[in-house]
């Protein structure tokens, strides 16, 4: 048995506070969003308000990408992600005051700016901190203990929220809830030794900055990964018309629309706890174009279902296969990045990933507006499987992509422009 089969991620102090933590602060993300949702949506009745919430958090993320990813890199990450989180409950102890004072709506939109900044740094040192304290043989397994807490989170974080709101009649306990989760966090996190990145043995310059960018444009089999991750999500994005199905299509009202949200975390969680327990993979390239075509069939086969349980199943379907896309494109972004580059990497990584969700849920809307929601649920699928065949064609390396625990860090990608045209 080899050491990254042998590893045991739940009986690692450091993967084990990492999760916890990191369950509890999405939890506490969840129970924001639908707060947020639940309150705008009753003091002004416009969809449009609820549309404006994911541009409020989303900005300060894309413009803070370099800035964020570049402190990831230089500051201790525990560090950085403890004060985000910490920000993050403050933001929460703002929601509820003006929740409770029933506080001008601007205020609240305000809050999400301060959300979105805080998840700006947050997202770029929590996922690399783990990386910084474990082998990387285990990466693997670690990754999807990870992935495990954050389904757990999705499925569970939702339906807490609605129970608080349900309870108490309005959203300031709900509130208070996200706020003890990030306490949680912040708690789990200071268990963690506070390590500086390391070192970079080169002067810094302008060019730093961007490094992230250009790291990821010299590694193709990253490159490769990540598109297709980002197209899957773009056109895959059945969720964002389920109200059209559930209402429209497979009659099941409100209670069935729940169960249809909760299948896509439900079959992610499933595969996140079995990759636990599965050896490492031979061919990682090649499971991960199989998982982005199965994602794309259960696409199809949920656009063109008329019966509940089949249309759930399928779902159930493209959670499962996008947690395994997930664990192996997380899992390849650590062990390809020299730790110096981790922090701006994975900055750019979740704005690509984040603005794809958010473009995909208005590309679908307007195919859907266009097309009527089966075309525009079925073309997603089909493309989503067009783009591994052109991502295959155009980045055969991928194909070829040995066991991740074999994989060393890119210095070739990582070195500065200089020295590249010096070896040139």
């Amino acid at each position: 048995m080899t050491t990254a089969e042998a590893f045991s991620p739940i009986r690692d102090p450091y993967v084990r506070a990492t999760a916890i933590g990191r369950c509890a602060a999405a939890m506490s993300q969840q129970i924001i969003n639908v707060a947020v949702g639940w309150q705008l949506y009753e003091r002004t009745g416009s969809a449009l308000s609820l549309g404006l919430v994911g541009l409020f958090e989303l900005a300060p993320v894309v413009a803070l990408t370099i800035v964020a990813g570049n402190a990831a890199d230089r500051y201790s990450r525990r560090n950085i992600a403890v004060m985000a989180q910490g920000l993050l409950a403050c933001a929460a102890i703002g929601l509820a005051t003006v929740s409770h004072l029933h506080g001008p709506v601007w205020m609240i939109y305000s809050l999400l700016l301060v959300v979105g900044t805080a998840r700006a740094f947050s997202n770029s040192s929590i996922a690399t901190v783990l990386p910084q304290l474990i082998d990387r043989a285990h990466y693997a397994k670690a990754t999807a203990w990870m992935s495990s807490a954050y389904q757990l989170a999705s499925i569970t974080g939702p339906a807490v929220g609605g129970f608080i709101i349900a309870g108490t009649g309005d959203a300031t306990t709900a509130y208070a809830a996200a706020t003890l989760g990030q306490i949680i966090f912040v708690l789990c996190f200071l268990r963690l030794p506070a390590l500086r990145p390391e070192a970079s043995a080169h002067k810094r310059s302008v060019a730093d900055l961007f490094a992230g960018f250009t790291f990821i444009r010299r590694s193709p089999v990253f490159l490769a990964a990540i598109t297709l991750d980002m197209f899957a999500v773009l056109l895959g994005g059945a969720v964002a018309l389920l109200p059209v199905y559930a209402k429209d299509i497979l009659h099941v009202g409100p209670q069935g629309l729940g169960w249809l949200r909760a299948a896509p975390g439900i079959g992610s969680l499933m595969m996140a706890l079995a990759l636990t327990r599965l050896k490492p993979w031979a061919r990682p390239g090649r499971a991960l174009s199989i998982t982005v075509i199965g994602f794309g069939l259960a696409t199809i086969g949920f656009g063109l279902s008329t019966n509940f349980a089949l249309s759930a199943f399928c779902l159930l379907l493209t959670g499962v296969f996008d947690s395994v896309s997930v664990v192996i494109r997380l899992t390849l972004e650590q062990s390809l990045t020299p730790d110096r580059l981790r922090g701006r990497v994975s900055a750019i990584n979740y704005v690509f990933i984040g603005f794809s969700n958010e473009f995909g849920t208005f590309e679908s809307g307007l195919t859907a507006a266009l097309f009527g929601p089966v075309a525009s649920v079925v073309g997603g699928g089909i493309g989503t499987i067009v783009v591994v065949l052109a991502v295959a064609r155009l980045w055969p390396q991928l194909m070829r992509l040995p066991p991740l625990h074999t994989i060393e860090p890119d210095e070739a990608a990582a070195a500065p422009e200089a020295e590249v045209r010096h070896a040139v």
